[in-house]
């Protein structure tokens, strides 16, 4: 109870900074009477179509990363799995690759997110073709990271052969995750397949304590595990595609959150998908926040602050895990 006090606590304190903060030096007070009040004035827009859709990704986001990597992790009883293992993540970047390279990101307003939204579609059904529906946990990573790789692949072929160097930047660009710029319509697009996702995935929580006796186990405890391995497949491609779909690639924060409260909630799989969730939408606020007050005129980019920030902690979360070890 004291963790989730806690971690709420810090989702509303960085959210509220997250409204706050910004390249115009405008108070608090001014921005949250602005933004609840409203009227006509320039600060009331800001407030409303940029600030507010920005920190709602970041929760949103953040929570459906960071809920899906305990998932994942929980499933395969590996430390190591990341929610972008099944190959989702890349495929939706391949969509909205292609949505920037043939001018349509351009020409439609909302193709990007809805190529990307198709790209995890394909990427999703791929796997399921590949690991078959009664496959193992070995035969569900061996078809994610084929599809991965095959979607990488396509898209440094599209990088390749672009001949047009500013849809090959925006690509670049596109890639490295951000939530610069985004407005309602982004919220509402992903809205529904993260809420539908972590219902998916929030349902979970028995089948995975249940297997960290074994699969043996956990099938006299009357756990279906084909059904479970279904629904954790489906909730990680909606929660990972509509994450990647409006905010591009952003890494580390569904393996590092959950190595970072699994000591906490007693290792228990179940417990630790609900504070991955608090966690991850802690981690990409903080992350955001980051981005607007290091280098606010350079355009940093949110997948670099927390690979950045992703990357060392988890080295040394390895290392304590050796030194703890025999």
């Amino acid at each position: 109870m004291r963790l989730f006090l806690g971690l709420t606590a810090l989702v509303v304190l960085l959210f509220g900074v997250a409204l706050v903060v910004g390249p115009a030096r405008i108070g608090p007070v001014a921005s949250l009477h602005a933004l609840i009040v409203g009227d006509s004035s320039p600060l009331t827009l800001v407030m409303r179509e940029i600030r507010l859709p920005r920190a709602l990704l970041a929760v949103m986001i953040g929570a459906a990363l960071g809920l899906a990597g305990a998932a994942m992790q929980g499933y395969l009883r590996n430390p190591l799995a990341d929610p972008g293992l099944i190959g989702v993540s890349g495929s939706a970047a391949l969509g909205a690759v292609l949505a920037i390279q043939t001018g349509l990101a351009t020409t439609v307003a909302m193709a990007l997110p809805v190529a990307a939204l198709g790209g995890a579609l394909i990427g999703v059904l791929l796997v399921l073709a590949l690991s078959g529906t009664r496959g193992g946990s070995l035969t569900l990573i061996l078809a994610g990271i084929a599809i991965s790789a095959l979607a990488g692949a396509l898209t440094s072929l599209v990088l390749n052969l672009s001949p047009n160097p500013f849809a090959a930047n925006e690509i670049v660009f596109w890639m490295m995750g951000s939530l610069a710029d985004r407005s309602m319509t982004h919220v509402w697009i992903a809205l529904p397949l993260i809420l539908a996702g972590a219902a998916l995935l929030a349902s979970l929580g028995r089948g995975l304590d249940a297997l960290t006796l074994g699969e043996d186990a956990a099938q006299a405890l009357s756990i279906d595990l084909a059904r479970l391995r279904l629904v954790l497949i489906f909730g990680t491609a909606a929660v990972v595609g509509a994450s990647t779909a409006v905010a591009g690639t952003i890494g580390f924060v569904g393996l590092v959150v959950p190595h970072l409260l699994r000591g906490y909630v007693g290792a228990r799989p179940g417990r630790l998908l609900w504070a991955s969730a608090l966690g991850g939408a802690v981690m990409l606020l903080a992350a955001d926040i980051a981005v607007r007050l290091l280098l606010p005129a350079r355009d940093l980019k949110l997948g670099v602050v927390t690979a950045l920030v992703g990357a060392p902690l988890f080295l040394h979360l390895i290392y304590r895990t050796r030194r703890a070890g025999p």
